[in-house]
């Protein structure tokens, strides 16, 4: 499979988890009988590690291929802490421990909970940084959207806006895997 493809594929199921993640009445109907959202998030995170794969290679894109490994990483611990989560079931007193127990062990929570999920987000803009002059709307779109994704699920608490700075963060990785090559 061609990495262009990899990456829409992991774009999808990342973009699907942010719809079900945006609504927290449906959340809860995407958690049964497994926890759809996060297997759908931890999926697309994964692929869309192929981004490294498929846009120039320079010393910026060297730099955008390292924080989006380590994004895709944090990722992957975050979604794992996530699923032990789900697996509690009704078990508030056990989930209400697990996560105090995680706020006090800032070794898991820093890398895997607070700063190591926005590394992806932060190399793939990194990434679009490369197309700023020749595809200008394209990379504002991953670079504003790329903190709006946290801006808005952190502060403003507001799902729908979350889901729809992924909208347009996702777009505009769609347009630069398809942009045209402008002759120099």
């Amino acid at each position: 499979m061609k990495p262009k493809t990899i990456c829409l594929i992991g774009l999808f199921f990342f973009v699907l988890s942010y719809i079900m993640f945006s609504n927290s009445a449906a959340f809860e109907y995407f958690k049964k009988p497994v926890d759809f959202a996060h297997w759908f998030n931890l999926i697309g995170a994964c692929l869309l590690l192929s981004f490294n794969n498929v846009f120039p290679k320079n010393r910026l894109n060297s730099v955008a291929s390292v924080l989006t490994a380590l994004g895709v990483v944090a990722h992957i611990g975050l979604c794992t802490i996530d699923f032990i989560m789900w697996s509690y079931g009704d078990n508030e007193a056990a989930r209400s421990a697990l996560s105090e127990h995680l706020s006090n062990t800032p070794s898991i929570l820093f890398p895997f909970v607070v700063v190591g999920p926005s590394l992806l987000f932060v190399g793939l803009a990194v990434h679009a940084v490369n197309f700023i002059k020749t595809h200008t709307i394209s990379a504002l779109m991953v670079i504003v959207g790329a903190p709006l994704v946290g801006f808005s699920f952190f502060i403003l608490k507001n799902g729908i806006l979350m889901l729809l700075s992924c909208l347009v963060f996702s777009l505009g990785l769609v347009l630069l895997l398809h942009r045209k090559e402008i002759e120099k």
